[in-house]
Order: structure tokens, then sequence, then C-alpha cells
């Protein structure tokens, strides 16, 4: 077996010296001739049939060493890091300090890789840490804003004979010039004064025109073969619509919910709120625990990675040259990198393994994310390569459930919070119960089979859909709110390393 000699370079990087001798490089050798055999054609051979002496006599000894060196560097790197104990983070660089020579059979290869390695580092005890968060207040100007956004919901527009204001709906022509060329142009474009998700400048340009008016200001175009420079925008505002709400009594109650009278759908309402600062708290502790351990952790950060990391999020945008932005997106993928590092560690403390239903949660959110079918998904995330990513991400927010909820969570007020909905994960136990639930007793008949699942009371499906009447788009509205309550109970937001797989993953379906 190749010797191994490794060296800390940094906290975060090892160089390795591998020597190897030519008996142990030898199984190459042979493979190297074979390759070179049936590649090339040597007269009095048939291809692949030529003798190693004819291969070295025609091509030298010193070229079937280099063949052979070639394809085992992989071989010898893996068995090193093996051999090292070390953890790997990225690419390592490769080279050759020292060749077998054709005429000693004493010497020896040397090969040197240097790679970022996961960095050491003590895990700082989270069982009975206390964080705390704000107090879980639900106040009636909240309760008045989901009121006000349900009837957002069943407004109608209306046309105005006046200025444009922030709030109002316009129809919008717009054409844009470089010079004396016409880059591009629009014709009823709908918009919503003060969105902020046209060309900026809009809002400034539309606010106190009315229908019939046009104007011109200068922005930067974001995209085409002019993308970057600065166009002239003439904007035409051809009508002004302002959103009516339907009046909050217990006819809209019965129209929008499932609630016979206002004040119904109000406690609804109310619950709703409740819950939603419940999931608020747990979000800030989350992000004050995960912030306290790595801090007292002080993980050391790999450059490399890091740059890497930058350079590959600004490349994606476009934004290469923007140095306040890089500033930006250094720092968060630092944070990110340590926090990685740290769920991984708590992972690794805790014996956690995610269970077959918490991972089809998550293809199944991030498809739905994405608007792929799950199976697209899955399939998508197959073929990038992206599976041992995904894996990854499910068991670093399971390790972090795991790890909140040992913490002492206590509001400002000094009242314990319970987030046992927060941090809720599925176990073998319970993964082993929901096989036996899903599976059919042998003796009924097919044709009793019960649901799985029963179906929800009325007054539960209310309170969680208060909108049940609504338009399939708001109803998918409330499905893709209830699996971002069901993501936070197993922990959390999506972090970077799964965010970029579910983009790979979507980018591959789209090609």
């Amino acid at each position: 077996m190749p010797k191994t000699k490794a060296e800390k370079l940094t906290p975060t990087r090892t160089k390795l010296t591998v020597t190897v001798t030519q008996d142990e490089l030898a199984p190459y050798l042979k493979d190297a001739y074979k390759s070179i055999a049936e590649q090339v054609s040597i007269p009095g051979f048939r291809k692949g049939k030529a003798p190693a002496q004819i291969i070295d006599q025609r091509f030298g000894r010193d070229a079937v060493i280099s063949e052979a060196v070639n394809h085992s560097l992989d071989d010898f790197y893996q068995a090193a890091v093996a051999e090292a104990e070390i953890r790997p983070m990225g690419r390592p660089s490769a080279d050759i300090e020292a060749m077998p020579e054709a005429k000693d059979e004493k010497s020896k290869l040397v090969l040197l890789f240097e790679v970022e390695v996961r960095p050491e580092f003590k895990l700082p005890k989270y069982e009975g840490l206390k964080v705390t968060v704000d107090d879980a207040e639900v106040d009636e100007d909240a309760i008045e804003n989901e009121l006000t956004s349900l009837r957002q919901r069943f407004g109608t527009l209306v046309t105005v004979d006046r200025p444009a204001k922030t709030g109002d709906f316009v129809e919008l022509d717009l054409v844009a010039k470089v010079g004396d060329v016409e880059v591009d142009q629009a014709s009823g474009v709908s918009y919503e004064v003060g969105a902020g998700n046209l060309l900026a400048g809009t809002d400034e340009a539309v606010e106190t025109l009315t229908a019939g008016e046009s104007t011109t200001f200068t922005s930067q175009l974001l995209g085409g073969e002019y993308e970057g420079q600065d166009a002239e925008v003439e904007l035409t505002l051809t009508a002004v619509k302002e959103r009516e709400l339907p009046e909050a009594d217990d006819e809209f109650a019965q129209l929008a919910s499932e609630f016979d009278t206002i004040a119904e759908l109000r406690e609804s309402l109310k619950d709703q709120v409740s819950e939603a600062s419940v999931f608020a708290q747990g979000r800030q502790a989350r992000d004050i625990f995960t912030e306290t351990l790595i801090e007292k952790a002080e993980i050391p950060i790999s450059e490399e990675l890091v740059e890497d990391e930058v350079h590959r999020h600004l490349e994606g945008e476009g934004r290469l040259e923007d140095d306040e932005h890089r500033a930006e997106v250094r720092v968060a993928s630092e944070k990110q990198l340590q926090m990685e590092l740290l769920l991984d560690a708590i992972a690794e403390a805790e014996s956690v393994t995610p269970t077959q239903s918490e991972l089809s949660d998550y293809i199944f959110q991030s498809a739905q994310q994405y608007g792929m079918e799950p199976t697209q998904f899955l399939q998508a995330i197959s073929q990038g390569n992206q599976l041992q990513v995904i894996l990854g991400e499910v068991t670093r927010n399971k390790a972090l459930a795991i790890a909140l909820g040992k913490a002492n969570v206590v509001d400002k007020s000094g009242n314990p919070v319970d987030l046992g909905r927060f941090v809720a994960v599925d176990t073998d136990e319970d993964e082993a119960a929901d096989d036996a639930e899903d599976a059919p007793a042998a003796e009924e008949p097919v044709a009793e089979e019960k649901p799985k699942k029963a179906a929800p009371k009325k007054e539960t499906a209310a309170k969680k859909a208060p909108a049940k009447k609504a338009s399939e788009k708001e109803a998918s509205a409330d499905s893709d709110e209830e699996a971002a309550k069901k993501a936070a109970r197993s922990a959390a937001a999506k972090k970077a390393a799964a965010t970029r797989a579910a983009k790979k993953a979507a980018e591959a379906e789209g090609k």
C-alpha cells in the first residue's frame, strides 16, 4: 500500500505526499500497455495484441509509465484520503514530484495533492442553551391586515379618471431606445404602481400621470442584447384602475370562507395570526441559536471555497464586476459555509438519519416551488447528480430541529416558548408506524378499504382555509403556505446548498 504523509497547511487545507513503488504501480502499467496497444497500429501485430517489449521499443517505457500514472491518480488520491482520515470539501490539486525511472526498478512515484478539508472545531454545548425571542403578540392591526388581504383577493378593478398613485393598477405602453435604436417595446403591460418589478424609474414616471399622458425616463436595461446599458424609455399610460374591496360583513364571510358571520371569520384569522406569531418565534429562535453556536465554535473558513461560491453566485447574476455586491455575497457565503459545518457536526453528534417521509416531503415541496411534478423533479436532480446534496440538506434541517428542541427558549417576558410544532421531526418508530398504518388489512375486502387518513372536520378546515371558496389560484397559495409551515416544522428554511440543487434541477428540466 502506498505510503501517505499528511501535512496541515492551514486549518482548512491539507497536503498529501504519496509515495508509490513500482510494484504498487504494476497493475496500472499492465492496463497502460493494454490501452496503448488498442490505440495504435503496429506492423506485424493485430490491434491490441502488441507485446509490452514492442511497445517499449516503439514508444518508450517512459510513455507507458506516464500513461499508468495518469490513470492511477484518482485511486492513489482516494487511498491517501482514507489513510490520512481527512474529509475533503473540494477538488484536489495534483502534482508529480518524482516519476519512476524506466531503468531503475527501485525508483518511486511521488505524488503531491492539496485539498480543502473539513476543519476541526469543538461543537459547543447546546442542550439547555438559553435563547430569548420576542413575545408572541396578536394585536388587532395584524388581524385587520389579514382581513384586508383576504378582501383584496376578492376585490374588483374599477377604471378611474385621476392621476395614478401607489397601489393603483395601470396599463402601460413602453418603448425603449439606446441612442436612435429602438431596442424593445411592449403594449398593454399591466402593472401595480409601487410593486417595483418593472424597470427602475417606472414608479416615479407613472405617479401623477393620468390616462392618455406620456413621459420619458432613463433606466438600465435588465436583459437582452443591450443588457446593462442605459436606455431612454417612453412610457404612455393608457388606463388607471383602483381596487374596490368588498365590505367586511357577513355576506363577505360567506363568500370568502366557510363561516356564516364576519365575527367567526375574524376569530379564525386571529387563530392564524397567533399561529404565525409562534412560527415567527421559531424562526427567530433558530437564527439566534445557530448564530450563537457559530460564534462559540469559531469555525475556520476556507477562503478558496468561499471565493468559489462568491464567483459562482455573481457569475449567475451577471455581476462579476460589482464589488459592493461581491462584499455582501461574501459575508453571506461565509455564514452559509459555517452553518453547514455546524449542522453537519450536530448531525454526527446526534446520529441523524432522515426518514423516507422527510426526503419525500422535501422533494415534494421543492418540486412545488419550481412548478414541477415531484417525479419530474426527482428525475432532474438524479440526472444532475444532486441527490447527495438534497440528502445533506434534509439531514442538516433535521439536525437543527433536534438541537433546537433541546434549547431553553423563552420570550422577553420570561415565559417558556413551546416550539414543539416547529421542531417536530420523524423518527424511525414514526416511519414504521406510518408503514404499518398504510399496509392493508389481510382480512378486509378491497371494497371495504378505508382512507388512510380521515377527512378533517369542518371547524378544522375552516381555521386552516378561511377562503375555501376562492379561486384555484388562491387555493394554491393556501397550499403553498401550509407547505411552508410544514417545512418550518422540519427545521427550517432551505439554505444555499439546497437552493442551488433545486435551481440546477429546475434548469435541467427546462432544457
